[in-house]
């Protein structure tokens, strides 16, 4: 089908512009008027070399939001759900994206629900994004349930970023150190080594370390590098089976330091999960069910499926939830307290709330012990190289000076 590229003025008069697919130009424009919108410049777009290549896109999380944001306020608006899609998917830019909102458009106009024309693109919109749209369509209040679930997803990526702001600066610390260390061990300590046999003199033990290392990393340096790459190739596929998930991430759990971080992050993910799909109407079970697939650790996700395992044999979730050990006696408490009372969806999000505050103070914490020990270790591996360099050339001085 021919797509138009199209510029038109709103009812209060911005200007918008966005492409849209039509047989004609007439059906451009008819569409178009529908949204209250008026036309100043419709044309044909130009099929690039590579226009066939949106069925392969992506919609990156941040899209997603903002596509579940701005549905939600069109649908408390009052706008028909075909009205809203169909404006979404004019104005969105990501071509992949809007041939998807389009098809789901035209699968609601055919009479299919809304959650079931969601579920055929289960790579853009997950079990939890599923079950949440289902839940709000239910019980009519679809609307609610969108902006709760736009909430969320804010939410949890403002988690993920939080979490990568802790990992960066390490990981690009040690990076940094290590291109260093290697430039110096490769180039730089061999021009001093050929130096120092010119001189014809015996070098201090330092500097005999310091050439041996040197000598070693320069010969095996490339087998050094195919090994590291080979390793993490290894670690990965480890990781994909059941085993190597289990060991990994009870590691990662018990890591120093960092352990903490992905304990609170996951108690974190989990409150905010089940209490958002309980408020939305979802039962306990398959809250619990869809909480434990988006855990993000296999360990965290044992311990949620023994909750559920207990709750069905008729327990409270606070009995489970002590049991598994994960969970810190807090949120243990603040369950218990929202069961009995019957604001458990509330207590969750409490819950998650202190402890993404927790994981802001642990980053922050993070960051500044850091910091310093990755500073000092750096100036004292390279400081404690050019003092040992410089020690048979500081020999030399001494014995011209005493002859």
């Amino acid at each position: 089908m021919p797509v138009y590229e199209w510029v038109g003025r709103t009812p209060t008069g911005e200007t918008q512009k966005g492409v849209m697919e039509a047989p004609d130009e007439r059906l451009v424009k008819i569409k178009l008027s529908r949204l209250k919108i008026t036309p100043v410049k419709i044309k044909p777009k130009s099929q690039g070399l590579f226009s066939g290549l949106k069925r392969g896109g992506k919609v990156k999380p941040k899209e997603l939001v903002v596509f579940t944001r701005q549905l939600a306020t069109m649908l408390d608006a009052g706008l028909s759900l075909v009205q809203a899609l169909e404006s979404l998917a004019i104005q969105q830019k990501n071509p992949y994206f809007r041939e998807v909102l389009t098809k789901i458009k035209n699968a609601i106009e055919e009479g299919s629900p809304l959650a079931e024309a969601l579920r055929q693109y289960p790579k853009i919109f997950d079990n939890f994004y599923y079950h949440m749209v289902s839940a709000g369509e239910a019980s009519g209040n679809l609307d609610e349930t969108l902006a709760r679930l736009a909430t969320y997803m804010e939410k949890s990526l403002a988690l993920k970023a939080k979490v990568k702001k802790a990992m960066i600066y390490p990981i690009v610390i040690i990076a940094v150190t290590t291109i260093v260390l290697g430039i110096i061990m490769v180039f730089v300590i061999p021009s001093f080594e050929k130096m120092f046999a010119d001189m014809g003199q015996a070098l201090p033990l330092p500097t005999m370390i310091v050439i041996s290392v040197s000598r070693f990393v320069k010969k095996y340096f490339l087998a050094f590098v195919i090994g590291l790459v080979i390793s993490i190739f290894l670690l990965k596929r480890y990781y994909r089976t059941e085993r190597g998930r289990l060991h990994i991430d009870t590691l990662l759990l018990k890591l120093p330091l960092f352990g903490n971080l992905f304990r609170k992050v996951a108690v974190a993910r989990f409150a905010r999960t089940l209490g958002t799909l309980i408020s939305s109407g979802v039962s306990i079970i398959e809250a619990l069910r869809i909480a434990a697939k988006t855990a993000g650790n296999v360990v965290v996700e044992r311990a949620i499926n023994d909750i559920r395992k207990g709750i069905q044999e008729g327990q409270s979730i606070a009995e489970p939830l002590a049991q598994s050990g994960i969970f810190p006696h807090m949120v243990i408490q603040m369950v218990s307290v929202g069961e009995s009372t019957g604001v458990l969806e509330k207590m969750l999000h409490k819950v998650a709330d202190f402890f993404e505050e927790e994981v802001d103070l642990v980053v922050d914490s993070l960051a500044q012990l850091i910091e310093p020990v990755l500073i000092v270790f750096l100036g004292t591996v390279i400081g404690g190289i050019i003092v040992s360099l410089y020690l048979p050339i500081f020999k030399m001085g001494e014995i011209v000076g005493g002859g």
